[in-house]
């Protein structure tokens, strides 16, 4: 009898899968209860606390992602910079764009990251970021395409690269984080 394959490498690649999967979960829930909600929800200031809580989130999971240690000057002014082009991004953006642009995010991340799991033990072909690059992107076209099937909602490109706007910045702003702490590392005196 043939020895079967586990599925995840670890038990933390396992919790990563799971987080994914929720926010996925939750992304394809809104297409069925995303306007009902958002009518009864109209008032502005409830709006407002519910997107305000869900960027601040979005941003506290981008930052653990890329610092996942004590950071240093060029990491802490590039980080500054990141929050900069996302907030810029946001006000110049309509509310639709704007849950985009955090839901999409956030699930590239906990793809990331698992993918980085993974590649660490030795078991993927390609590239984490690039893999989770496309597989987001993808996952995000399938959210565009169901709408198709779906009474009052409506295909739109423009969704579709809004997704694949947050998926990129995210897995970028996440790997160049990563990879600044790895250069500060390999640059910093060994102890004897």
């Amino acid at each position: 009898m043939a020895k079967s394959t586990p599925l995840f490498t670890s038990a933390y690649e396992k919790r990563l899968w799971l987080c994914a999967m929720a926010v996925l979960a939750a992304i394809y829930a809104t297409l069925f209860v995303g306007t009902p909600l958002a009518n009864q929800l109209r008032d502005q200031d409830i709006q407002a606390v519910f997107f305000v809580s869900g960027m601040l989130l979005a941003a506290a999971t981008v930052i653990f992602h890329g610092l996942r240690t004590k950071p240093g000057k060029l990491e802490l002014s590039i980080l500054i910079g990141i929050i900069a082009v996302y907030s810029m991004l946001i006000f110049r953006l309509g509310a639709p764009e704007r849950s985009h642009l955090i839901e999409y995010s956030v699930l590239a991340i906990f793809i990331h990251m698992a993918l980085v799991e993974r590649a660490i033990r030795k078991k993927l072909i390609l590239k984490p970021g690039l893999l989770a690059l496309i597989i987001s992107f993808l996952i995000g076209v399938l959210d565009e395409v169901l709408q198709i099937l779906i009474p009052n909602r409506v295909f739109d490109l423009e969704d579709i690269l809004f997704n694949g706007l947050a998926v990129s910045m995210a897995i970028t702003s996440g790997a160049l984080l990563t990879w600044i702490r790895k250069k500060r590392k390999s640059k910093s005196p060994k102890a004897d």
